[in-house]
């Protein structure tokens, strides 16, 4: 089964939380045991599991990439000025895979999947999201 969500985006960068609309499409499939593949389409976006605590952790995760890719010192920018956010998605990369076990997503206790947003705000992001059933 595949099936996409479609979300917008407030910030240049930022990390949405998507784990409620992936279970959805998770629970919609009826799988009980398998994987599910959450990949974010476009060349500037990526996927992340992370801490659903506290907030604080994801902007940390914002802040760290700014430190260690900053914006306007890459040849990509005299495009369209968005070099560092190519660089930040392709560090993070642009999928996550999550074991589904017993009709649950398999994340612990403080872990979310999570958009992550390097060259927005966008009025829409997509993510695919592939559910594949254990063979029984």
């Amino acid at each position: 089964m595949r099936e996409s969500i479609r979300t917008g985006t407030q910030n240049r960068e930022e990390l949405v939380d998507i784990t409620a609309q992936v279970n959805s499409i998770v629970q919609a499939s009826g799988v009980r045991n398998g994987l599910v593949n959450v990949y974010a389409q476009g060349a500037t976006a990526a996927i992340m599991i992370q801490e659903n605590w506290d907030e604080s952790v994801q902007t940390d995760v914002v802040h760290l990439l700014r430190k260690l890719i900053p914006k306007g010192v890459w040849l990509h920018d005299r495009q369209d000025g968005n070099g560092d956010s190519h660089l930040k998605s392709g560090l993070v990369g642009p999928s996550e895979t999550i074991p589904l076990i017993d009709g649950q997503l398999g994340l612990s206790r403080w872990q979310n999947i999570f958009l992550c947003e390097f060259d927005g705000p966008r009025s829409e992001r997509t993510v695919v999201c592939t559910v594949i059933a254990d063979v029984e």
